[in-house]
């Protein structure tokens, strides 16, 4: 029988969340011949993860769901077997990398992979802490159902499982690398409040996201589309399309990979205080054809409060900006990733990770001069905002040079790690996690 692992990483309090995860995971339990291995990867003080633990120990008992919850010190004791066991000369900078001082959204998920590498889970399946399930007609759409019908199948198997294909036919041998479905309700990246204060100052900030080199028609399209999801209508009835899935109609908080093709090949960049930092997978999925399915069992997404006042706004801005300095290196390294295609997988199918870290290693060669760029832009558009966002204005103002070097620097881990990851994850595949958290079982 096969195992899949259903993860929740999570900085913040969600015991509701634990609760409807645990939900998911009977779901998947109870429509499909697996085990579930439910983890909770959890870096919130004490009293919030007495919570989450509280919520796994009321879960109803299933014989075929483990859960797991893993405070830092247990992931930090897993991860120094992990990266000193994986053959590594830089052990201790990998450890760094995997389990950061501060905020990455690429690391967190990177940790789900290798527990689940650890755990023997044939495909990783991540949820957010900031998300809710859709229910219709008194049940709840569970996105799993879609991912456990095709992930990790050849695609032609697929095929009877999605309510239509446009799968090229040569890419029907290879197997179903990725499904995810989007979100609906706020925006992905906390910006509304921008575009309700000055529609000007939103475009100006959100095409800072494209390259450089676009034309303006292509910039107003691309904001258009960003950050929106599936929009805000509820779902009514089950689509799934099997095909090589568009990066921009899928979302992080709701998404499968299977291991063997990409997660256990790849990492994500671990980029701290970066927003979509997570979301090169899904690129890399794209741009080697590897089949994927869209299905329309989005996700309800919505914000904490903590993103829009004094220190966690300033925060949150800042990986905002990160995020579109990021932007300088990541579609360098996608534009070469389209180019390369096949080239990108090996003779099995699976992703190339040699090939991966050479174009991130590339990309740090870039010149730093439309970041500088993008940084004065992004200031002048704040200051014409004012208040608040003129305080972040000058917080990055403050902070320019190391910005810029630490998109850079990011790109170079980003290399590093994915250099290291095959032997991380065959380590991982001999070290055991930390033991159960208790319930479900």
């Amino acid at each position: 029988m096969r195992s899949i692992c259903l993860t929740l990483p999570t900085d913040r309090p969600c015991p509701d969340t634990v609760t409807a995860l645990g939900a998911e995971a009977a779901y998947a339990a109870d429509h499909f011949d697996i085990d579930v291995h439910l983890v909770v990867l959890d870096s919130c003080p004490p009293p919030d993860r007495a919570a989450h633990a509280d919520a796994l120990r009321r879960l109803p008992a299933h014989p075929r769901i483990t859960a797991h919850h893993l405070d830092e010190t247990a992931q930090r004791a897993f991860l120094t077997r992990v990266t000193q066991g994986s053959g590594s000369a830089k052990p201790e900078l990998l450890l760094d990398l995997m389990l950061p001082d501060g905020l990455s959204y690429g690391a967190c998920t990177n940790r789900a992979f290798l527990i689940a590498a650890a755990l023997g889970c044939d495909s990783v399946h991540r949820r957010d802490s900031d998300s809710r399930y859709q229910r219709v007609a008194g049940r709840t759409v569970f996105p799993v159902h879609h991912e456990l019908l095709s992930v990790g199948r050849p695609a032609a198997d697929a095929v009877p499982h999605v309510t239509e294909s446009a799968l090229p036919e040569p890419l029907l041998a290879r197997r179903v690398a990725m499904v995810g479905g989007s979100f609906v309700g706020e925006l992905s990246v906390d910006i509304a409040r921008i575009r309700d204060a000055d529609p000007g100052v939103y475009q100006d900030v959100v095409s800072l996201w494209a390259p450089e080199h676009w034309p303006a028609e292509r910039k107003r399209e691309l904001v258009e589309e960003s950050f929106t999801g599936a929009g805000t209508a509820a779902f009514v009835r089950d689509h799934a399309l099997l095909t090589v899935v568009d990066p921009m109609r899928v979302d992080m908080c709701n998404i499968a990979f299977h291991g063997a093709t990409v997660s256990e090949r790849v990492p994500l960049p671990p980029a701290r205080d970066t927003i979509g930092s997570d979301y090169f997978l899904i690129h890399l999925v794209h741009d080697a054809r590897l089949p994927g399915v869209l299905h329309n069992r989005h996700i309800v997404n919505y914000y904490t409060g903590e993103r829009r006042t004094g220190p966690g706004f300033l925060a949150y801005q800042t990986r905002f900006a990160k995020f579109l300095l990021s932007m300088l290196y990541f579609h360098h390294v996608y534009d070469r990733m389209a180019e390369a295609g096949d080239a990108l997988l090996d003779e099995h199918g699976r992703a190339r990770p040699a090939a991966v870290a050479a174009l991130a290693r590339e990309s740090t060669g870039l010149d730093t001069a439309e970041n500088v760029r993008r940084l004065d832009a992004l200031d002048a558009a704040y200051r014409r905002l004012g208040g608040e966002y003129a305080d972040v204005a000058d917080h990055l103002a403050g902070r320019r040079e190391r910005l810029l070097d630490e998109a850079r620097g990011d790109m170079t881990d980003f290399a590093l790690l994915t250099e290291a990851w095959e032997g991380m994850v065959a380590a991982a595949k001999a070290t055991a996690p930390a033991p159960a958290a208790g319930r479900p079982r």
